[in-house]
């Protein structure tokens, strides 16, 4: 084996273990925040739902799981007060779920968390690495998607 391979091999646990710890942090910092009744599934449906809604179908394909799974994930959401279904303005059959005010608060308070998370990652490896490791990141990642995996 190579070294590039045994750098390359060393990689996997490193970043998922990076991941992980960052969705604790975020989902401690969001908890820290009075937002204790969500969890980091709810974040990435947060993801993806903040640019503009999507239905049912978008967020199950987002998230990797059934429509069945996402409209039961949805209508707990509801119950909370964090989203709302509104007509959807392209498809007379389908919802659009979209963040209440209480969803967008909530996703402010994960950004603040996340910020807060990896604000110690500067001081480590400094602005320069840090928007290159960034930039590396960016060029590897597939798709850009945030899901869950769990």
């Amino acid at each position: 084996m190579t070294e590039a391979e045994t750098v390359a091999l060393s990689l996997p646990p490193l970043l998922l273990g990076l991941a992980a710890d960052l969705v604790r942090a975020i989902d401690a910092g969001v908890r820290e925040r009075g937002f204790d009744d969500v969890r980091p599934a709810h974040g990435f449906a947060f993801a993806r739902l903040a640019p503009g809604g999507a239905s049912v179908g978008e967020l199950a394909e987002h998230l990797g799981v059934t429509k069945q799974a996402a409209s039961q994930l949805v209508e707990e959401l509801v119950r909370k007060g964090y989203v709302e279904r509104q007509p959807h303005p392209a498809d007379a059959r389908a919802r659009l779920v979209v963040l209440t005010e209480r969803g967008w608060a909530c996703t402010r308070a994960a950004d603040a968390a996340a910020a807060e998370a990896v604000r110690p990652w500067v001081a480590t490896l400094g602005e320069e690495r840090l928007r290159g490791l960034r930039d590396d990141l960016a060029r590897l990642a597939p798709s850009g998607r945030l899901r869950p995996i769990w």
